[in-house]
């Protein structure tokens, strides 16, 4: 009986060993539903990167596709910054191309020349120096005038001469006055005009023994200073040049003058903007065997011009009053493939974009008339064309 109680003892113990085995083999494999999940990381948004040759790449990536049109999804279209426009077709100005170059407005500018040689002296707040403003009447610099001892005696002794006469006349003229009444009237006059006179002369000579006062024409910015302390200088050198920087005029070459019938309006496109223009006139004195054209800058209504210079060149767009039909849209829409053709991107669908040649005239500084490729109301990309052409 006490050996049946005690192999019972080791069989239950063994049973229960062999059951806790059983789970803990069990628990390893086994899904157990209702047990917590480890939290899921959040998937990275589409990074843009740049590769060696300048081309975008995209985690969500932008594709050419076969038939030559490009898939761009629209997180790549967010990074690239893609706008769209819708082109519109119409008649528009035919323009003429022109090369033209920056002037200084003639009612706004002008330069300081002397008449006579001498050593430059600094004005009394210095000599002036680029790019600062002026005011009219201002002192830029004084220039004593260049004389031999000779030719500076000779003046010395006319104005010693001219000062003794001047205190004849003077002590003439009191006693006159002291016999006022018992003297013709007409001797007194006759006296007072005399000292007048010799004042005068005075005033002269000695003025050709002093500086020279060198002022500003204008009021406006140095934009010329060619000059130094002691610095000698012959006569109708120019010394400064003072501008209007907001007072700017733009002259043009025209080598055929029927183009410019009708001319009423240009542009200018430069680094930085875009310069209006307003038609003033037309030479008739040729110049590098072409007849000039002047224009004046017309100043934005909402800020300052564009940094341009005086002597600047650049390409004129001069509107006539002939007529051009075709699609018109802003001149950024139109970028070159790798054949270098015109071409310009129009969005077809959400995320598909198509190329297409186009042929186009330049309307003004902002825009162009397309005349063959676009039938009008398609949406064309206007902003990140160029990064189109990138995408492989």
């Amino acid at each position: 009986m006490t050996i049946i109680k005690k192999f019972s003892r080791h069989a239950l113990a063994l049973l229960v060993g062999t059951t806790l085995a059983v789970q803990v083999f069990a628990h390893a494999g086994e899904d157990h539903g209702a047990a917590p999940q480890l939290p899921v990381a959040p998937v990275p948004a589409p990074v843009a990167a740049v590769n060696a040759q300048g081309q975008a790449t995209f985690n969500e990536p932008a594709l050419r596709l076969p038939d030559g049109s490009v898939f761009v999804p629209k997180s790549a279209q967010r990074q690239l910054r893609l706008r769209t426009q819708v082109a519109r077709k119409g008649e528009f100005p035919r323009t003429v191309e022109l090369n033209g170059r920056i002037v200084a407005d003639p009612n706004a500018g002008g330069r300081v020349q002397t008449v006579q040689s001498g050593r430059i002296e600094a004005g009394p707040k210095g000599l002036a120096v680029l790019g600062q403003w002026v005011r009219k009447g201002q002192i830029l610099a004084w220039l004593q005038p260049a004389a031999t001892a000779l030719e500076r005696g000779t003046q010395q002794s006319a104005l010693a001469e001219l000062a003794a006469q001047e205190s004849i006349l003077e002590r003439r003229l009191a006693r006159l006055q002291q016999l006022e009444g018992s003297v013709p009237q007409k001797d007194i006059e006759q006296a007072e005009i005399e000292l007048a006179a010799f004042k005068k002369r005075k005033i002269a000579v000695g003025g050709s023994l002093g500086r020279e006062a060198l002022v500003a024409p204008v009021s406006g910015v140095v934009s010329a200073a060619n000059v130094a302390v002691g610095q000698v200088v012959d006569a109708q050198a120019v010394l400064f040049e003072v501008i209007d920087p907001q007072r700017l005029a733009v002259e043009a070459l025209a080598y055929d003058p029927l183009l410019l019938d009708g001319l009423s309006k240009a542009s200018a496109p430069i680094s930085g903007g875009v310069l209006d223009l307003v038609f003033v006139g037309l030479g008739r004195t040729l110049k590098e065997q072409a007849m000039p054209v002047l224009f004046r800058v017309e100043p934005p209504k909402n800020g300052a011009l564009p940094a341009v210079a005086v002597g600047q060149t650049l390409k004129v767009l001069a509107q006539t009053k002939a007529s051009l039909a075709g699609v018109a849209i802003p001149a950024a829409a139109v970028v070159r493939n790798a054949a270098n053709e015109s071409v310009v991107w129009v969005h077809e669908s959400a995320e598909r974009f198509v190329s297409r040649k186009v042929k186009a005239a330049a309307l003004d500084g902002h825009s162009v008339a397309v005349t063959d490729g676009l039938n009008g109301g398609e949406r064309v990309v206007v902003q990140g064309a160029a990064a189109m052409a990138q995408i492989r």
